[in-house]
């Protein structure tokens, strides 16, 4: 038994089960795209979770470049047009 479940134990924390690990693997596998649309079914847990890492990255990337991209969109916009209250409804 690792250090780090033995610690979790004794400090009384309630401990995940290996079957609800695998499960909760499972369906990360199933969210995202780059294993999703595998052929195989076999995917490690460390693959999987660095697929996800990966993946909420791009997420991050992808909302950062919209958001910059609204921002120079509200620049050229008139300041009190219905077209600028929407972007900056989007962005807030």
């Amino acid at each position: 038994m690792s250090s780090r479940r033995s610690r979790s134990r004794q400090s009384g924390a309630t401990r995940i089960s290996d079957d609800q690990i695998a499960d909760l693997v499972s369906r990360l596998q199933q969210l995202i795209p780059e294993i999703r649309n595998r052929r195989s079914d076999k995917v490690s847990a460390s693959k999987v979770l660095q697929e996800t890492c990966n993946y909420i990255r791009s997420l991050h990337r992808e909302v950062d470049d919209l958001s910059d991209r609204l921002s120079e969109l509200l620049e050229s916009t008139d300041r009190d047009s219905a077209e600028a209250a929407i972007i900056r409804s989007l962005l807030m």
